[in-house]
């Protein structure tokens, strides 16, 4: 009797739960690599709580009833590589181009640590629900708890700075900002790990640098060895794994054979042999290879910058602008001496060898059944964050994974990079309720993964247009970097239907954006050196005045641009010349 009470007093506690029914909609099994049509997913507060035919299921008049028909449902993607100290734009790696005259680094410190929030909504925006950050800093694993239980946060799995044998002078002496811990013995080694274990990091990152030292490679890596082996071990002793940047074939066989987890790069150097993969299967080691990052520096410094409508719409306008600005700053020496050397043909036949590689070399890891987890390298220069991941995922395309392996790579990879399987990453009963809706069928065009009807994170269903307030800014910022990107469609996306262009103070232009299509399009096809550079901006309520020098052909002029908006749109622009 007393049983039956109990039963009967569950099944009330969990009648009196807000749940969410998802009625009709076709799953992805990502584990069977198979689509399951007409089914209803039921999920009470954080978790799956059941899965059933549609035809099988009664709603209960409380619940919230999402329709799925004609949708697809998909785990939450994960990015298995990102880092937050870092922005995605121009400044934010002095050690790789230094423009501290430019940004103070320490106001680029304070920028990554602000828009944090912006960041993580950005990724959840994009269907990201998991984050791990590969190499981070102490001040941010402090900063994460602050979204610990937010429901727009994707869940965020962190490590403290990364373990180096080598430390660019550029982030010496930043305290708890600094992003790497140089280790020069055994004893450093542990020690670094012992000092990151009071801040709970999921996981101790390496960064396996060699030849900085002015030995070969080899010899480099085989020297540190003790050092990364002494690492691994004690993180191992602690329960933690650990991720180990290694891009050369030697390094990563070394990392491997001496328990690293989780390689966080491609080899890059050579294609890999049957010894290799067997020895990545044996020890179970899982893959990241995030193939653009590379090219997200070459593109940026060489001025060769290519940018989708989904970039120009889903990154944050600020970061992406940011790039763009080689073509004004003052120190043109240094600007075109990165342009030259990238764009040389030496440069490009390397970065090509290289590219290739890593392709070939990803496309053998996983036809050999090596666990392949997607990550972007998010916060580099060129590639930004939560944005990327498309390109990410079509690059992994490219090297001839298909749409399932790929889509296995994003969701339960991902969670397997910590273990985490057994609580996210495949629509199951009692999983996170972490997913994301689609519109339209991903397994038979990629791009689709974008098409994004609702995201539901930790039970909490969002529509992603919500998750981004639109602000009048970034209206303004967006048109600004598809105005230097030539890009007519995007530029005129955050114009209404009906703008209306003035001189000042009342000289009526054009009106109506067919208009605009039509002066824009001839001069974005024409004019050579076209760029405008943002000189001030004031951004009062729904106005922003932008200070703007002009470049066309070898001609500059001065203006002052107006922004009225209304409804989310740029309503009216009033120009001064």
């Amino acid at each position: 009797m007393k049983r039956l009470l109990n039963f009967v007093l569950l099944i009330s506690c969990n009648l009196l739960l807000a749940q969410t029914y998802i009625t009709n909609v076709t799953i992805a099994d990502v584990e069977k690599q198979k689509l399951v049509p007409n089914q209803t997913v039921i999920i009470t507060k954080d978790l799956i709580s059941n899965i059933q035919l549609s035809s099988k299921i009664k709603i209960p008049a409380s619940a919230t009833v999402i329709d799925g028909k004609g949708k697809f449902l998909l785990p939450g993607l994960v990015d298995a590589h990102v880092h937050f100290f870092q922005n995605g734009g121009l400044y934010t790696r002095p050690d790789a181009i230094d423009f501290r005259s430019e940004m103070p680094y320490n106001k680029e410190i304070d920028l990554a640590h602000n828009t944090m929030e912006d960041k993580l909504r950005r990724y959840l925006q994009n269907g990201i629900t998991t984050v791990i950050d590969v190499g981070a800093t102490y001040s941010f694993l402090k900063q994460r708890k602050e979204f610990a239980t937010k429901d727009f946060a994707p869940t965020v799995y962190m490590t403290g700075p990364l373990a180096t044998t080598y430390e660019p002078s550029v982030y010496e002496n930043l305290k708890e900002d600094e992003p790497f811990n140089l280790v020069k013995t055994v004893e450093d080694g542990i020690k670094m790990v012992q000092n990151q274990l009071p801040l709970n990091p999921d996981f101790i990152k390496i960064w396996y640098i060699t030849a900085r030292d002015k030995d070969g490679i080899e010899a480099s890596a085989r020297k540190n060895l003790p050092i990364i082996k002494a690492i691994i071990e004690e993180a191992h002793k602690n329960k933690l794994k650990v991720a180990v940047h290694a891009t050369e074939r030697i390094t990563a066989q070394l990392a491997v054979e001496v328990g690293c987890d989780f390689l966080v790069h491609s080899v890059d150097d050579e294609l890999l042999k049957d010894d290799f993969v067997q020895l990545l299967k044996k020890n179970k080691t899982i893959l990241c290879p995030t193939l653009i990052v590379h090219d997200g520096y070459v593109n940026t410094f060489g001025q060769k910058l290519q940018f989708t409508n989904h970039d120009l719409l889903k990154s944050d306008p600020f970061q992406l602008g940011s790039l763009l600005d080689l073509k004004h700053l003052p120190d043109t020496l240094l600007i075109n001496n990165y342009k030259k050397s990238v764009n040389s043909e030496a440069y490009i036949a390397m970065s090509a060898k290289e590219n290739i590689t890593c392709s070939q070399n990803l496309k053998k890891l996983s036809d050999a059944g090596v666990t392949i987890a997607t990550g972007t390298d998010a916060g580099n220069i060129g590639t930004l964050h939560a944005s990327s991941y498309l390109a990410e995922l079509k690059a992994m395309q490219n090297s001839g994974m298909s749409i399932w392996q790929i889509i296995q790579a994003s969701t339960i990879n991902g969670a397997k990079v910590l273990n985490k399987e057994n609580e996210f990453g495949t629509i199951s009963i009692g999983k996170k309720a972490n997913l994301i809706l689609l519109d339209n069928n991903p397994i038979e065009n990629l791009d689709n993964i974008t098409k994004i009807n609702r995201v539901i994170n930790r039970g909490v269903v969002f529509n992603p247009s919500d998750l981004i307030p639109e602000t009048p800014e970034a209206l303004a910022q967006r048109q600004l970097n598809a105005y230097n990107l030539r890009d007519l469609e995007a530029f005129l996306e955050p114009y209404a239907d009906d703008v209306e262009i003035y001189n000042y103070p009342n000289e009526l232009q054009s009106k109506g954006k067919d208009k605009m299509r039509e002066g824009y399009a001839g001069m974005f096809k024409s004019v050579t050196n076209l760029h405008c550079e943002l000189k001030a901006r004031i951004v009062q309520g729904n106005i922003v005045i932008d200070k703007e020098r002009v470049q066309f052909g070898n001609q500059f002029i001065e203006a002052i641009a107006i922004y009225h908006i209304e409804n989310g749109k740029i309503k009216k622009v009033y120009f001064i010349n």
